[in-house]
């Protein structure tokens, strides 16, 4: 994980998309969508049924790596709000120790509002941690830090030849966007006209990598 501050705090960015935040012993992370290969095997598109548990897997890395003791899940957390009741047994188990070892607030999200399974944690509208507001999709006259999800920002670009995709953090000097963490996701491109329009300017997309934060601002 690679070091950054933001509104006057100190993170750490992991590649996946989590984000450490050491002063609260908090992991951050967004739109996790679990069982989304299940909602469409539902409409008749069959996909790997694997996403839930992958998804939670690489969670319970980040977990293990940052010895967190508070996790929030910035909406979307699950594709729908029926989500839940179709978690196999093996996610369903692992998900449940994660919110039985930490204290585990689900942010509520578009995909997920009015779900109640949760397999434990608490459900909140949006938190107010040190200062930052903690939601699922940006406000644009927000006047207080604030940290979102929902956008799926992505950095492409062309690199000697070759299309590259990332996930990214979206950050202005009051807004930061996070990548989705899920397994089963796609996204936005971090220039996208609503992602500029909710960051407002001097936003730059983040990627983190193995030892370093890159950098890129995203133009007006």
């Amino acid at each position: 994980m690679v070091p950054f501050s933001f509104a006057g705090h100190d993170f750490l960015a992991s590649p996946d998309g989590a984000l450490f935040w050491p002063a609260e012993g908090a992991l951050l992370v967004a739109d996790l969508h679990l069982e989304k290969a299940s909602w469409f095997a539902r409409l008749g598109q069959f996909l790997p049924p694997y996403d839930s548990l992958a998804t939670l897997q690489a969670l319970s890395r980040e977990v293990e790596r940052t010895q967190a003791v508070r996790l929030f899940c910035l909406g979307d957390s699950f594709h729908d709000r029926f989500g839940c009741d179709r978690l196999p047994d093996a996610a369903r188990e692992l998900l449940t120790i994660l919110t039985d070892r930490l204290d585990w607030v689900w942010v509520v999200g578009n995909h997920d509002s009015g779900f109640t399974d949760h397999c434990g944690g608490r459900i909140e509208e949006e938190c107010l941690l040190s200062g930052v507001v903690l939601r699922h999709e940006a406000v644009i006259d927000e006047q207080r830090p604030e940290m979102s999800g929902h956008f799926h920002p992505k950095l492409r670009m062309s690199l000697k030849g070759r299309n590259v995709s990332r996930r990214c953090f979206v950050a202005s000097p009051t807004k930061l966007i996070f990548p989705a963490f899920g397994a089963l996701t796609g996204g936005l491109d971090a220039g996208h006209p609503e992602i500029r329009r909710k960051v407002g300017a001097g936003a730059a997309a983040l990627v983190p990598v193995t030892d370093r934060l890159l950098r890129f601002p995203i133009a007006a």
